[in-house]
């Protein structure tokens, strides 16, 4: 969506947070901005122009592809243009960047400053120091050139941050995310900036848990032991006792407080637009350039640095040898690292971490893992009792035997309680911890839907995660849970072909009835590549759904939702999920969970 740089409500705003326009202010930078340190930066502050260079992009060329959908030229176009530390196109292509990723309705006029006075009773900004979240790092609050006014600014955001977001836990790079931001634009333009990156369902920008904060880190340390082999085996040969934990646990740091700080904001450009990732390169370019440096340079002599690597890191970086240019250049190059590569390695440390969190917590920790704690709440739970046709059963007698089946919507009699309860309990305990906090809802059934893969679609495809659930005339209950939403069968990659298959390693296969298994993702444990067989989750076009693959398909259902096949599949090394191998769907219900 496109920003107006400083209309009136923001003008009238920031005279209200006691900042002062300024007369001399100096070309691109916020009022808030103490220029004279930036006046006096070094020699990348203005790039050397031979002549032979095509002129930089303006705002609104990159405005107008963005508009158009053209989200890999504009990728092109920030990672090849080097605008000056001081150019005024960042007050207005900042926002527009943020802006694609915003999901909530937090951005109407005067939103921010409502809560501002909700949060602290005034829009005046207060002289006195104010307390801050508890999910930021007192340790890392960098302000970067912000005036002490910036930095009371910048305290005032993240608080309203944190009011208006309370999921977030443990973020310590939000604070200087916000600090970059507010010297670009106004108080208002970088709260709705940081909305948008905290928000974003399609790519990551800011982790805002302790466990996701330590998978990243964890990520950074996994992929550079493959893209970086030769810089660890040199630390770790000089360091003999090093424990690259410790290094990798403060990666973040080497961007955001070791870098210069126009390195930093040509790295944003690229950041606010491809997330997370653009940092993970550069992570790497930095760990090959101190390597050769350490190799070259008395500086880093292994005596100089072998008792810590970690701050050696950071003021390496600070002298760091090449251009913002250069380093943008150096990091776009590391072949081999798509976003599909980290995802995956991301996946698998956060589903490893989790697992051994629980192993290593003890007989209360898992008993308090199969409390209600994380169950839907009594009311979604009886919503789902009357709405769902496979996770309801009750009982019904005959001579010979108990025959179990699924009840109708609103049906009361006979329903066991404890049998409902038990199969909720299975089920939740199995989904990933985070989506446990959110509560389900039922968006498509084939009972009130129809039975059409087009309505399904309809109903279902913007939806991340969803939960699908199957019961087959012969009564068999099965499903998968699945990581990404089904709209990604839509999705073109860089050749602009559509992609067969989709999905993450957080997709899981599930059995409920007459057998009670969960069948996760096979790379979960094990850290041999196992060929792209294993990495087949999701597929889906106008004829079909399927579910694994690599020697079979775990699940497929047909156009018409009404017929089906179980294979067992190298993806997620299950059996048959019926023994029929064929079924007849008489119930498919997906599940979207609210809030996410």
């Amino acid at each position: 969506m496109p920003y107006h740089h400083r209309g009136d409500a923001s003008a009238q705003a920031d005279k209200l947070s006691g900042i002062v326009e300024e007369s001399d202010l100096y070309e691109g930078f916020a009022p808030h901005v103490e220029t004279s340190e930036i006046k006096s930066l070094d020699i990348y502050n203005v790039p050397k122009q031979t002549g032979k260079e095509p002129a930089l992009r303006s705002f609104t060329e990159i405005q107008q592809q963005l508009q158009q959908g053209k989200k890999r030229e504009v990728k092109n176009i920030l990672r090849e243009n080097s605008w000056p530390i001081n150019s005024p196109i960042r007050s207005q292509l900042w926002p527009l960047l943020c802006g694609q990723h915003l999901t909530k309705q937090n951005t109407l006029d005067g939103f921010y400053w409502e809560m501002v006075h909700q949060v602290f009773g005034t829009t005046e900004l207060s002289e006195k120091p104010i307390m801050l979240p508890a999910f930021v790092d007192a340790t890392h609050c960098l302000p970067y050139h912000l005036t002490s006014t910036g930095r009371a600014v910048a305290d005032r955001i993240v608080n309203v941050l944190g009011y208006d977001c309370p999921d977030i836990t443990y973020s310590p790079v939000l604070y200087p995310i916000t600090s970059i931001l507010l010297h670009f634009m106004s108080e208002e333009e970088a709260y709705i900036c940081l909305a948008g990156l905290v928000g974003s369902k399609e790519k990551v920008f800011i982790n805002q848990t302790k466990l996701l904060h330590e998978v990243t880190w964890k990520t950074v340390m996994q992929i550079a032991k493959k893209h970086t082999k030769s810089a660890i085996s040199y630390f770790q040969r000089i360091c003999p006792g090093l424990k690259l934990e410790r290094v990798f646990m403060d990666w973040c740091w080497w961007i955001l407080a070791g870098l210069p700080f126009q390195h930093l904001v040509r790295i944003m450009d690229c950041y606010f637009h491809e997330g997370i990732k653009v940092l993970y390169r550069v992570a790497l370019v930095i760990l090959n350039l101190f390597h050769k440096e350490c190799q070259s340079n008395n500086e880093w002599s292994p005596d100089n640095i072998k008792n810590d690597i970690g701050n050696a890191m950071i003021k390496f970086c600070k002298k760091i040898p090449v251009s913002p240019a250069k380093l943008l250049h150096a990091a776009f190059s590391i072949r081999g690292l798509s976003s599909q590569y980290i995802s995956r390695i991301f996946v698998k440390t956060e589903m490893l971490l989790k697992s051994r969190s629980v192993l290593n917590s003890g007989s209360k920790q898992l008993i308090k893992s199969r409390s209600s704690d994380n169950l839907p709440t009594s009311q979604s739970q009886v919503n789902i009792q009357m709405m769902s046709h496979t996770l309801t059963i009750r009982e019904m007698h005959s001579e010979s035997c108990r025959n179990l089946h699924f009840g109708l919507p609103g049906t009361t009699n006979f329903i066991k309680t404890w049998t409902d309860r038990q199969f909720l309990f299975t089920l939740w305990s199995w989904l990933p911890v985070r989506i446990t906090m959110y509560q389900p809802v039922l968006l498509y059934t084939t009972e009130e839907h129809g039975c059409s893969l087009t309505t399904f679609y309809v109903r279902v495809e913007q939806h991340e995660p969803t939960l699908l659930m199957i019961k087959t005339c012969n009564n068999e209950v099965f499903g998968a849970y699945c990581s990404s939403r089904w709209f990604e069968r839509n999705v073109k990659d860089d050749r602009g072909q559509r992609q067969a298959y989709f999905g993450t390693g957080e997709t899981f296969l599930f059995s409920l009835y007459p057998e009670r298994a969960k069948y996760p993702w096979v790379g979960i444990e094990n850290d041999k590549d196992l060929g792209h067989s294993s990495e087949l989750f999701m597929a889906a076009d106008s004829k079909m759904i399927t579910i694994g693959g690599g020697e079979g398909q775990a699940i497929w259902m047909d156009e018409n939702i009404r017929f089906g096949k179980t294979d067992s599949c190298k993806t997620f090394n299950n059996p048959p999920l019926c023994p029929s191998g064929d079924f007849e769907i008489r119930v498919l219900e997906v599940y979207g969970f609210v809030g996410i």
